[in-house]
């Protein structure tokens, strides 16, 4: 059994190594320039010696698209009778035969005629790509099947052609083509994206400013998903950049708990990182043993710590500086912030010998210590 599947893994990484290079360009919506920057692209791999075919393209008879085309090769599509009317589809088959170095295949999410090898374009990539030839495609972010449900309640349509998200995830590359809001309907206007007749229903259903805005931050958020599960997957632990990850400490009477508080939400917020609020609760500070006011102000602070985004610890322990360490590396801490000496809280601290065995600790990390104002 064990041997049936260190061979099975092996084949299994010899086929990944003939495996063609994948790269999708993705857009928040048609028109924004994808067609336009694999042409682009197709172009100057052409000048660089590659042999690149044109598999399928859509210019949708764009002026500026279809200047592109001139001078490219175009592997024929291969054209079929269906329902008493000739319609085209790409050739799979011509393709895999004249196996070019790269491949261009537009429009990812399309769905074949029925008779084909394949019900999906999508499906047709995976051919080509097993078969040793790179691609090019692209597709609109409407078209991926986990965010259906997001992108039909954004734009009131049902879309109906959809590709698996384990597409997007065995891309070796994902490029996100980005336009303003603005830019989007000014090309739209201009007849750059739709025949002129179509603009005035266009602007007043999908190309509305709000819904634009949305299905923009869906791109975005998408490409950087994947990016991050690309360095996850690909980028050694040893060389792999840690996320900033900041710390507050704070104590039962720290007058300036807010300050360090908000501070510390302001230097998550330029990080756009997780962050964290340390309440560490010692015998001397049991519920039984503070007053009602002291209570109330710790209530507050971690209240207004949870307002701002925070996750809240809260340990017990007579140790603070021991706790204090073990906690950032439970969690992975890149900064650790605290309030400036006078303050109560840091003289405590201060106090302990394991503060310096901390500040020992410290000096052999990465961990930051930030004493705020």
């Amino acid at each position: 059994m064990e041997k049936e599947q260190s061979v099975e893994h092996f084949l299994e990484l010899i086929k990944r190594s003939r495996r063609g290079k994948f790269k999708i360009y993705i857009g928040m919506s048609a028109g924004v320039g994808k067609t336009y920057r694999m042409l682009k692209e197709v172009r100057s791999l052409l000048r660089n010696g590659i042999d690149i075919k044109i598999g399928y393209i859509e210019t949708h008879q764009r002026k500026e698209t279809e200047a592109l085309m001139q001078g490219l090769t175009i592997i024929p599509r291969r054209k079929l009778f269906y329902k008493g009317k000739e319609l085209e589809e790409m050739d799979l088959n011509a393709i895999i035969s004249m196996h070019p170095e790269v491949v261009v295949v537009d429009e990812l999410a399309h769905t074949n005629i029925e008779g084909s090898k394949n019900e999906k374009r999508w499906q047709d990539v995976m051919d080509i790509l097993n078969a040793g030839i790179n691609v090019i495609s692209a597709v609109n972010i409407q078209h991926i099947e986990s965010l259906n449900e997001e992108v039909e309640e954004i734009t009131g349509t049902a879309i109906n052609e959809r590709i698996p998200d384990k597409v997007l995830q065995m891309a070796d590359e994902v490029v996100n083509i980005d336009l303003t809001a603005d830019e989007l309907i000014t090309r739209l206007k201009d007849g750059k994206i739709y025949d002129p007749k179509k603009v005035p229903t266009a602007l007043n259903n999908f190309f509305q400013t709000e819904r634009i805005l949305q299905l923009r931050e869906l791109a975005l958020r998408e490409v950087a998903h994947q990016l991050e599960r690309k360095i996850d997957v690909e980028v050694p632990k040893t060389i792999k950049l840690r996320p900033e990850l900041f710390m507050a400490c704070i104590s039962t009477n720290d007058e300036s708990a807010k300050v360090i508080i908000r501070k510390t939400a302001r230097l998550a917020s330029y990080y756009r990182s997780k962050w964290f609020v340390l309440y560490v609760q010692t015998s001397r500070e049991s519920s039984d043993k503070i007053n009602l006011a002291s209570q109330r102000h710790l209530i507050n602070n971690l209240k207004l710590a949870t307002q701002l985004g925070a996750e809240v610890l809260k340990v017990k322990s007579d140790n603070i500086a021991k706790t204090i360490w073990e906690t950032a590396g439970k969690y992975d801490i890149t900064t650790i912030c605290l309030g400036k000496p006078h303050f109560k809280f840091y003289q405590l601290v201060l106090k302990t010998a394991v503060f310096t065995q901390l500040l020992n600790k410290m000096s052999q990390t990465h961990i930051d210590l930030v004493i705020l104002s």
